[in-house]
């Protein structure tokens, strides 16, 4: 937001929610809502709607919540792993939870390029010997 404007409350809420999650609002959360804020609330406010909507549920915790967002985020590389890791221990993770979480994402990833080529090799194999 540029000095001047101030989110309106309901935004202010969402952003503050980053802060009690991780301590303080991280880099890219915190550019978003000052960039979508001054361009496009209502864009942001749908955004934040479906974070809200997705990460606290009366499905799951928000320390279960957290260890699988660090753990697909690991997956994809991604920086935000962090900040999840972070969320998690806030919430209550113990290092060994997360190093599991760590330890799940190395086999997804390890073997995920294993079962997909086999199983592309094999129907290809298959094929073959039916003369296809």
């Amino acid at each position: 937001m540029s000095a001047s404007n101030k989110l309106p409350a309901d935004l202010a809420a969402f952003q503050n929610s980053y802060a009690e999650l991780f301590g303080s609002v991280p880099p890219l959360p915190a550019a978003k809502f000052e960039f979508s804020g001054d361009i496009d609330p209502e864009a942001l406010r749908l955004a934040e709607q479906l974070r809200a909507h997705a990460f606290y549920s009366d499905i799951f915790d928000t320390k279960t919540t957290q260890l699988m967002l660090f753990g697909m985020l690991l997956v994809l590389g991604a920086g935000a792993a962090r900040f999840h890791a972070i969320a998690a221990r806030r919430t209550g993770a113990t290092w060994e939870e997360l190093h599991k979480v760590a330890e799940l994402a190395s086999a997804v990833v390890a073997l995920g390029p294993l079962n997909n080529g086999s199983a592309i090799l094999n129907e290809l194999r298959t094929n073959e010997a039916k003369g296809n």
